[in-house]
């Protein structure tokens, strides 16, 4: 594996990374931030939404989708900065998202809410098409974190952290998922954010175990990233699609006023053999 440089430092509960144009986009949850980075590490905020969660997906046509989960709302940014409401998710609380190949955006969110004590219920999966319509898909994830669709649009894989698996579904001609399965049992692998490369492999950041993993379907390990402190996220991109970003932090807990160490945040980069496919 290859050296892992540090492009960002100095953040706060660092997530979402989504690689677009020629630089890489991500969200400090801590400061209510979306931020972009070359990859010289130059950095610029190009949207400020006060949520947490605080998650981010691109559409087909080049929009960045940003899920204001405070509000319960999908937001678009605009070309001028703005946030416009895209879809109206119905109730506060969700947490991540991705757009597949036809413009369908798949929204996640536990049931119960773990900060505030509440005690636990699963979770679901909605989908916004195009036309914003919202609809649920998929329940009884224990507790839904990353997704990634294949580059067929053939299949969504959800992180359930919870249960310490990969979860999959197949993508019907109307967005509706069918066919649910266990993708990979990750034994006592706790995934979050989550990429697809071209040989249909997942990676999935680890918070607890500090470290970001490559595994086939089914569930073995290909590759490990060790790390000094939670993964919480990971994408590939880059000119080649072969560089694999991680966003880590401190992570203290969910309880805790501060989730994670004040100015833990890092954004991580590293090359990898083989390149990103999909979504995100």
């Amino acid at each position: 594996m290859a050296e892992v440089r540090t492009l960002l430092t100095g953040r706060g509960l660092v997530e979402s990374p989504r690689w677009h144009g020629d630089r890489l986009y991500f969200s400090d949850w801590t400061a209510g931030e979306v931020v972009a980075v070359d990859l010289d590490g130059r950095s610029e905020v190009v949207a400020r939404v006060q949520s947490l969660p605080l998650c981010t997906a691109w559409t087909p046509d080049g929009r960045l989708l940003i899920v204001s989960a405070r509000d319960g709302l999908l937001v678009r940014r605009e070309a001028d900065g703005t946030l416009v409401t895209y879809a109206d998710l119905g109730r506060p609380g969700w947490n991540d998202i991705v757009v597949d190949g036809r413009g369908n955006a798949y929204v996640n969110r536990g049931d119960f809410d773990p900060m505030a004590g509440e005690a636990f219920r699963p979770g679901f999966v909605h989908l916004v098409t195009p036309d914003g319509s919202v609809r649920e898909v998929a329940d009884d994830i224990a507790f839904p974190n990353g997704m990634a669709v294949t580059p067929d649009n053939s299949t969504l894989i959800v992180a359930d952290s919870y249960r310490h698996c990969l979860v999959a579904f197949d993508i019907d001609a109307d967005g509706g998922l069918s066919h649910r399965r266990v993708w990979a049992d990750l034994g006592e692998g706790t995934p979050d954010g989550i990429c697809v490369d071209a040989e249909n492999a997942v990676w999935y950041a680890d918070v607890p175990h500090r470290q970001c993993v490559r595994v086939a379907e089914g569930g073995k390990v290909l590759h490990t990233v060790d790390l000094d402190r939670g993964g919480f996220a990971c994408a590939l991109g880059g000119p080649d699609g072969t560089t694999l970003f991680i966003v880590t932090a401190e992570w203290r807990g969910m309880t805790e006023t501060e989730m994670v160490t004040p100015g833990t945040g890092q954004v991580l980069a590293t090359e990898v053999e083989i390149p990103g496919a999909g979504w995100p």
